[in-house]
C-alpha cells in the first residue's frame, strides 16, 4: 500500500511539473523601480503601453512585469448577445497590440482605483481611459481593468488583468469615475 501511495505521489508531482508555466528565467529582469509596490507597478503598466503611433513599446518592460503563465482576459461583448473573454499571454497581447499601436496612437491612464489587499495578494479594479493621442480633448474608449497583483518577497507581479470596457448600454457608475477617499483604504505596503 505504501508503495502504491509512493508510485501516485511521484506521478501526481509529475503531472503538476508539466503543467506549470515557463521558468522565471523566461521572464526579463524588471527595472527595480517599475516592481517596488502597487503604484509602480500599475503606473509601469500604463506607461509601457501608451505612445503615438509608430512608437516602439519596450515589450521586454512589458513582459518583466508579469509572473511566468499570467494571463491578460479582455471581457467581450458578443454579437448575439452575451459576453465572452479572450485569454491571452503577455506575449499573445505584444502580437495582437503591436499592429494597431503602428497604425495609431494608444494613450492609456488610470482615473480612479480601488484596491483590497490581504497579505501577498492584491486586488484592484483601475478605472481607465483610453485616447488616440495624450492631448486628446476625450476618450475613446474607459473601462475598468481588474487587476491581481501578488508580491512574492522581492517584488510585485502582475497575475491577471481581466477588463472590461464601457458600452452606451452599460456605464461606468459614478461612484468609480470619484477617486477614492482618503482613509477608505489601507495603502499599499512595498
Amino acid at each position: 500500500m505504501r508503495r502504491l501511495v509512493c508510485v501516485i505521489l511521484v506521478l501526481a508531482s509529475l503531472s503538476f511539473a508539466q503543467e506549470q508555466p515557463p521558468a522565471a528565467a523566461t521572464t526579463p529582469t524588471a527595472a527595480p523601480a517599475d516592481v517596488k509596490s502597487v503604484d509602480a507597478i500599475l503606473s509601469a503598466l500604463y506607461d509601457v503601453i501608451s505612445g503615438p503611433a509608430g512608437k516602439a513599446r519596450d515589450w521586454n518592460r512589458f513582459r518583466s512585469l508579469f509572473v511566468p503563465g499570467a494571463r491578460l482576459i479582455p471581457l467581450v461583448q458578443k454579437k448575439e448577445g452575451g459576453y465572452e473573454t479572450r485569454v491571452m499571454s503577455p506575449d499573445d497581447y505584444v502580437t495582437r497590440a503591436q499592429g494597431a499601436f503602428d497604425k495609431q496612437g494608444f494613450f492609456e491612464h488610470e482615473i480612479s482605483r480601488r484596491t483590497h489587499r490581504w497579505s501577498h495578494l492584491v486586488e484592484v479594479f483601475s478605472v481607465y481611459e483610453s485616447r488616440h493621442a495624450a492631448d486628446d480633448a476625450k476618450p475613446f474608449a474607459r473601462g475598468i481593468n481588474s487587476i491581481q497583483l501578488m508580491y512574492d518577497g522581492g517584488r510585485w507581479w502582475v497575475v491577471t488583468i481581466l477588463w472590461q470596457a464601457e458600452t452606451p448600454q452599460n456605464r461606468l457608475p459614478a461612484r468609480l469615475l470619484a477617486p477614492q477617499p482618503r482613509g477608505a483604504a489601507r495603502k499599499p505596503r512595498p
